[in-house]
């Protein structure tokens, strides 16, 4: 078996693993990267390797660097199977359709500024239309049920918990007269994580890649961030301000909600009007409110005991049109704003940002990874001035990163969820993480004695034998 790493290598963006097994080809996710606009753009539009050769391709989950890229893999000859979890197709549908459409106004705003410059026009990569045509491929699997992408392997997906329908993916492959499990974790979650099971650990594996996105440090505890995330809403309400959120639109954004639910209901917040501003995580919600099979147990106590239904409570509204978007810059009381995108890159957030950024009233709460060369990393460093549609503004709003929010393992998880890979594993194999948290990552294994540790660069490919 051979693999391929063709994305989120050396990086957390663009997962793409191509594995080689019995002379057929499996991809592993097919994730858009994302990072200056020039560079992904190139990046996107090309593949490394022929997407008619792919047989199967299964996806961990519906976030857009691991899904991102499946509409424009199937507009360049893709014609098989996409296995993931129900909850997973339902909200990549969603999802990628949401990019499709932002692609097409993205190019159509640059191919104005190109042809002042007497430039050629741009394409998109895919339309909503492409996006569309994914649906069609989908073979939704329900956890711990067998499937076979591709001859001589029986997959499973089981719960990563890291969003709704997240999934490990787990290959129990027969090659060269052996057998053998890898287990690919996918975004592992963490315990105690608002709506989410928690995650399965690996069971037995021959070899496990992981993701190590936070290997460089352990996140505080769950609830330790919901009191903390507490008071830096009620410090904002306290004088008088906005709390705007940039937060990915499908898992953070209905996590924030919750929360948010539950400081009104246990009286811990003075209620204040939410606003949850993004078409995408308007559907996505509805998406979740639909399938409560997949929430904890905590959250299914939560309703059955009598409080509002977890994402629904009277002062929370979804907006759906552009002009009630507009409309909530006119309102000058304490709100809260959740907006997509996560990393402040485009959408409504940032016309929340360019109207609010200024006011030292306000608080722009920070609630995941920021990957380098975004707005929402420069917001999270603090920096005085920024760009936003091309125009500079002061950073007078404070600033509020609240790190255990993530939906990723911190290095506690992750050192746990390699041990449990027992001492039968031969390989641990780290993606999805820049180089600073592999090492110290790899350090703590060490430290451990576990298996030994490989970190794949982007192109290169790796032998399993």
């Amino acid at each position: 078996m051979r693999i391929h790493f063709f994305g989120a290598a050396r990086t957390v963006t663009g997962s793409k693993y191509l594995l080689e097994i019995n002379g057929k080809r499996l991809l592993l996710e097919c994730g858009f990267f994302q990072g200056r606009r020039k560079d992904s753009y190139t990046e996107n539009l090309n593949f490394p390797f022929d997407p008619r050769s792919i047989d199967a391709a299964i996806l961990s989950h519906a976030h857009i660097d691991h899904s991102g890229n499946l509409p424009n893999l199937i507009k360049k000859g893709y014609e098989g199977r996409i296995y993931a979890t129900s909850a997973t197709c339902l909200l990549a549908d969603i999802m990628l359709q949401d990019s499709g459409h932002i692609q097409e106004a993205d190019v159509e705003y640059v191919n104005k500024k190109r042809a002042r410059k007497g430039e050629p026009p741009l394409e998109p990569i895919y339309t909503q239309e492409d996006a569309k045509k994914v649906a069609g491929h989908f073979s939704p699997q329900k956890y711990n049920q067998a499937f076979s992408p591709i001859p001589r392997v029986t997959a499973h997906l089981v719960d990563a918990g890291h969003i709704l329908g997240s999934a490990a993916i787990v290959l129990d492959i027969q090659e060269d007269g052996r057998q053998f499990r890898f287990w690919f974790s996918g975004d592992i979650g963490r315990y105690q994580l608002p709506l989410l099971m928690d995650p399965v650990l690996p069971d037995k594996p021959d070899y496990l890649m992981m993701e190590c996105t936070y290997g460089d440090k352990p996140h505080s505890d769950p609830e330790a961030a919901y009191h903390e995330f507490r008071d830096v809403v009620a410090k904002t309400i306290k004088r008088g301000g906005k709390v705007i959120i940039p937060a990915f639109a499908v898992g953070r954004t209905q996590e924030i909600v919750y929360s948010l639910n539950r400081m009104f209901s246990e009286g811990e917040l003075r209620p204040v009007p939410v606003f949850v501003d993004s078409p995408l995580a308007v559907n996505a919600s509805k998406i979740f409110k639909d399938h409560t099979e997949y929430f904890d147990d905590e959250t299914q106590k939560f309703i059955r005991q009598g409080n509002h239904l977890a994402l629904d409570y009277p002062m929370l509204t979804y907006i759906g049109s552009v002009d009630e978007s507009k409309r909530l810059n006119e309102r000058h009381q304490p709100m809260i704003i959740i907006s997509a995108s996560g990393m402040a890159e485009n959408g409504r957030i940032l016309h929340h940002l360019k109207n609010n950024i200024e006011d030292p009233r306000n608080t722009v709460t920070i609630v995941g990874w920021q990957a380098p060369n975004t707005l929402g990393r420069r917001l999270a460093e603090r920096v005085r001035k920024v760009n936003i549609f091309g125009e500079e503004y002061q950073l007078r709003a404070e600033i509020a990163t609240i790190g255990g929010l993530s939906a990723h393992a911190g290095q506690d998880m992750l050192v746990r969820y390699a041990r449990a890979a027992g001492p039968g594993v031969k390989k641990i194999i780290l993606v999805h993480g820049e180089q600073d948290a592999e090492s110290q990552l790899e350090m703590k294994f060490k430290e451990n004695h576990f298996a030994p540790v490989e970190y794949p660069a982007l192109g290169t490919y790796l032998d399993l034998s």
